[in-house]
C-alpha cells in the first residue's frame, strides 16, 4: 500500500516539472536540434541512437501535452493538408512493394511531424522564432569550427561526418549536415530567422549581425546554387511583404492580386529562361544530375502513376526500383533531387497533389498574416515556406525530417491563425501578447 500510494504521489510532481514552461522551451531546443543534425547523430550513435532519442522525445512530448492538457486549445489544430497528405502516405503501404520498410518510414515522418506539432502547440510564434535562432547559431558554429579544423589546422577530412576538408580553398562545405545543398539551405533559414529576431528586436543588435555574418559565410562557403535561387526568391518576398505591409488595408488586395499576376509571370518567365538561368548561377552540372534521375524516375511512374512506389522517404538504395535508377545513372542518390517529384514517386499523382496542396494552403495563409498583422514576427512562416516551396523543386528536404518538421510547424501556425473552422464557427482569437510587437 505504501508503494502505491508513493507511486500516486510521484505523478503530481512529474506533471508539475514537465508542465513547466521552460520544460516545454528545452525540449524544443532539442527537438529541433535533433532534426537537423540527423546526419551527425547517425555518425556519432548510428540508427539506434538516433530512433531511440526520438523515441525519447516523443515520450516527453507526449507526458507535456498531458500535463497542459486544461492549456491547450485543441480545436482544430491540424490542418486538414497535413492529416490528408500523412494519411495517403499511410495508405501507401498497402501497395507498396517494401511493406514493411514503408510502414517504419511512415512512421518516421509522423514522428518528426508530432514534433512539429508539439512544438507549434506549446510555443508561440515569437519563441519558436527564438528557438530556431538558438539552434541554428549553434549548428553554424560547430559546422564552421569543424571545417576550420578539418580544411585549416589539420588539412585533412572527416571522413565519418562528411567534412571534406575544402575550406583553404573556399569551398564547398559541407559542415554537419552531410552536403553542401543540405548547409545552404540551414544557412539560409537560419539568415531569415536571424533578420526576423532582429526586426522583433529578440536579439540585441550585435548579437543580431555576429548571427547574420555567420549565416551568410556558411552560405557563401557552401556554394549550393539550388540555395541560390530560393535565396533571391525569399529576398524578392521579403520586398514584397515590406511594401504590403504599409500599403492602406483598403486598397491591399488589389497589390496582392498585382503580385500575384506579376508572380506568374515571373515563373513563366524563369522557365522559358531556364538554360540562361542555369548558366549564370554556374548549375549546369547539377541541373544536369537531376534531369538524368528525373529521366530515369518517369520511367517507372508509368507503371504505378496514380498512387506510386509506396513511401519511403529517403531512398533504400538496395531495393527495387531504386537500385534500378542509381545503376542508370551511375551514382547513388537519397533522393529524387526534388521534393515534387519524390512525392509524385512514392505516392504518385494524388500525393503529389496533396503535397503541393500542403504547401500551397500554408503558404497562401501565412502570406496574408505576414502582409495584414502588424508583428514582424508573422513574417517568418511566410518566409520559411517561401524557402521550402523553391528549395522543394531541386530537394526533397521537404519530405524528411528537419524540413518536414519546419514546414509542419509553420502550416500549424498558419492554420491556428487563419483557419476557415474557426471563421465559420467563431471569431479568430486575439494575437498573444508576446506577438504583439511593433
Amino acid at each position: 500500500m505504501t508503494a502505491e500510494r508513493g507511486g500516486a504521489g510521484a505523478w503530481p510532481a512529474v506533471r508539475a516539472a514537465v508542465g513547466q514552461a521552460r520544460f516545454a522551451q528545452a525540449l524544443a531546443l532539442i527537438a529541433i536540434g535533433l532534426a537537423f543534425s540527423t546526419e551527425t547523430i547517425v555518425a556519432l550513435m548510428g540508427w539506434p541512437g538516433l530512433l531511440a532519442a526520438l523515441g525519447g522525445l516523443i515520450v516527453l512530448a507526449g507526458f507535456s501535452l498531458v500535463a497542459r492538457w486544461p492549456a491547450v486549445e485543441w480545436y482544430g489544430i491540424l490542418p486538414l493538408t497535413i492529416l490528408v497528405f500523412v494519411a495517403w502516405c499511410a495508405a501507401s503501404v498497402i501497395w507498396s512493394n517494401t511493406t514493411w520498410l514503408s510502414a517504419g518510414r511512415v512512421a518516421y515522418l509522423v514522428a518528426f511531424g508530432v514534433l512539429g506539432v508539439y512544438i507549434a502547440l506549446m510555443r508561440d510564434t515569437i519563441q519558436i522564432v527564438r528557438a530556431f535562432g538558438d539552434v541554428m547559431r549553434v549548428l553554424l558554429g560547430v559546422s564552421l569550427a569543424l571545417e576550420v579544423l578539418s580544411g585549416i589546422l589539420l588539412d585533412l577530412p572527416i571522413a565519418f561526418l562528411g567534412i571534406k576538408g575544402d575550406l583553404a580553398s573556399l569551398g564547398p562545405i559541407q559542415g554537419i549536415f552531410g552536403t553542401r545543398n543540405m548547409l545552404g539551405f540551414v544557412a539560409l533559414i537560419a539568415l531569415l530567422t536571424f533578420i526576423v529576431e532582429w526586426r522583433t528586436k529578440i536579439s540585441q543588435r550585435g548579437k543580431a549581425v555576429g548571427s547574420m555574418t555567420l549565416a551568410g559565410l556558411c552560405l557563401i562557403l557552401a556554394g549550393s546554387p539550388t540555395t541560390w535561387a530560393a535565396l533571391v526568391a525569399a529576398l524578392v518576398a521579403l520586398a514584397a511583404l515590406y511594401g504590403l505591409r504599409r500599403a492602406d488595408p483598403p486598397s491591399r488586395w488589389r497589390w496582392q492580386i498585382a503580385l500575384l499576376a506579376a508572380g506568374v509571370v515571373a515563373l513563366v518567365a524563369a522557365w522559358l529562361l531556364r538554360i540562361r538561368i542555369i548558366e549564370l548561377i554556374d548549375a549546369r552540372a547539377e541541373f544536369d544530375v537531376r534531369l538524368e534521375v528525373w529521366r530515369e524516375a518517369s520511367r517507372y511512374l508509368a507503371s504505378n502513376p496514380l498512387q506510386g512506389w509506396g513511401f519511403v522517404g529517403e531512398w533504400p538504395s538496395e531495393l527495387a526500383p531504386y537500385t534500378w535508377i542509381e545503376q542508370m545513372t551511375g551514382r547513388a542518390h537519397a533522393s529524387a533531387l526534388s521534393a515534387f517529384i519524390d512525392a509524385y514517386f512514392q505516392v504518385g499523382v494524388i500525393g503529389l497533389i496533396l503535397f503541393g496542396g500542403l504547401i500551397g494552403v500554408a503558404l497562401v495563409r501565412s502570406w496574408l498574416l505576414a502582409s495584414s498583422r502588424r508583428s514582424p514576427v508573422y513574417l517568418w512562416p511566410a518566409l520559411m515556406l517561401v524557402v521550402i516551396a523553391v528549395t522543394s523543386v531541386t530537394e526533397s528536404f521537404a519530405l524528411v525530417e528537419g524540413g518536414w518538421m519546419l514546414l509542419v510547424v509553420c502550416a500549424v501556425k498558419a492554420a491556428r491563425d487563419m483557419s476557415w473552422r474557426d471563421a465559420l464557427s467563431r471569431p479568430a482569437p486575439a494575437a498573444p501578447s508576446s506577438e504583439r510587437l511593433g
